[in-house]
């Protein structure tokens, strides 16, 4: 099992962030997860080497996701670069203010150190990690900043999370019997793959394109493309180690073109076992401590601890929700609870021209609405506050907002 213990059949080992007593899953995706990819009906097509490629044994796409599938790497350490473009409005630096601002204030816990303040910053951007794993119980990550870090680790039943900016630090314990745990956010390539190649429908197609070397290491290439019209996924590239079996490099390439909506890769990478002092944390003198199971309830300065919003409260806003359409071209649809829908146009006045500038306006049968794009997701909220939300194009939105009245 994953070293979080999830439902899912991730094999234990991949460097990423434990789960802590509390659930936060929702504030821990990162945006690909979102897109829901179903892998494909497999293309039997074989790995073609070209010319300065690593020249390595035809193997087929079923066989490479059977690898994919088998591969049992539990240690690790190395480094990772990940770099997320959705492609989301200008909002004049508002955007990256809120993100910064956010990581300053904290989480829940109040504390910068708490893995839902900083994790969220790999939403977006350009970032360094330093990852390492050695068994389901211990895997470090740390974001590597300029003049500072932030670390987070599992050791046993704690998670330490630091940082050195602010000289901050969270405590939190894994419930031994798997309940209670959050889903840890993707950091690796496997853990993106993974997601790419939770099913398989008759809407992907799944092919071998040749082979490549990522970190030093020989690799298969494995493709994942919608078949049909009107995603907005280009194409999935995985890269696979041709020894492990463990994917080192992970790119989702949207169908507008351009750069790389997600592209996430090894650099360095050692199947070795880290030092064990690798995932040892004492709170250096000065730090402020935070606690976050809910039983403790208050900071080590005695402050009381903020409640964490429930599952419940989370899933209010989405009562009704029902899906449209298959596999890539999946929309998502519900009441947003806008009461009438959003301010725009002339009506809305300023706040209503300010939602304009963020969005496209549209119409069709069920009337008007307004679409707010990224290179992956778009969401069309129609004039009654129905919200359609998928990775799909904005007349695909159109279409089943029309289809829908």
């Amino acid at each position: 099992m994953a070293p979080y213990e999830s439902d899912d059949t991730t094999t234990a080992g991949e460097a990423g962030e434990p789960r802590t007593g509390r659930r936060r899953a929702a504030r821990y995706v990162v945006p690909v997860t979102v897109m829901g990819v179903a892998a494909a009906t497999i293309g039997l097509v074989p790995a073609i080497a070209s010319s300065g490629d690593p020249d390595l044994p035809e193997i087929t796409a079923a066989q490479l996701i059977e690898k994919i599938a088998q591969s049992d790497v539990e240690r690790l350490s190395g480094t990772v670069k990940i770099t997320t473009d959705l492609g989301l409005p200008d909002l004049g630096g508002l955007e990256s203010g809120l993100m910064s601002g956010a990581a300053e204030r904290g989480g829940d816990d109040g504390s910068s150190a708490d893995p839902s303040a900083k994790l969220t910053e790999l939403a977006s951007g350009t970032h360094t990690l330093r990852i390492a794993a050695d068994g389901p119980d211990r895997q470090k990550v740390s974001i590597l900043e300029n003049a500072a870090e932030y670390s987070l680790i599992h050791n046993g039943a704690d998670v330490w999370g630091y940082d050195s900016k602010s000289n901050e630090v969270y405590h939190g314990t894994v419930d031994a019997s798997g309940e209670a745990r959050e889903q840890r956010p993707p950091a690796t390539p496997r853990d993106f793959a993974e997601e790419a190649l939770k099913a398989v429908d008759d809407t992907t197609s799944v092919t071998v394109d040749g082979t490549a070397q990522v970190a030093g290491r020989d690799a298969y290439k494995l493709v994942v493309e919608p078949k049909q019209s009107g995603s907005t996924v280009g194409a999935i590239s995985i890269a696979v180690d041709h020894e492990t079996g463990m994917p080192l490099k992970f790119t989702l390439t949207p169908s507008s073109g351009g750069a790389a909506v997600v592209d996430v890769g090894f650099t360095k990478v050692d199947f070795g076992a880290p030092a064990a002092s690798t995932f040892e944390f004492t709170p250096p003198k000065g730090a402020k401590v935070t606690e976050g199971e809910p039983e403790h309830g208050r900071e080590h300065s005695g402050k009381p601890e903020r409640a964490p919003k429930s599952e419940e409260d989370l899933a209010k806003g989405l009562d009704g929700m029902k899906t449209l359409g298959k596999g890539w071209n999946t929309i998502a649809t519900f009441d947003g609870g806008a009461g009438g829908g959003l301010p725009t146009g002339d009506a809305g006045g300023d706040l209503g021209g300010f939602v304009d500038s963020l969005g496209d306006r549209v119409k069709g049968e069920f009337g008007t609405g307004t679409v707010f794009s990224t290179r992956l997701i778009n969401a069309l909220i129609t004039e009654d506050g129905t919200v359609y939300v998928g990775a799909v194009t904005k007349d695909a939105l159109v279409k089943a907002a029309d289809a829908g009245k």
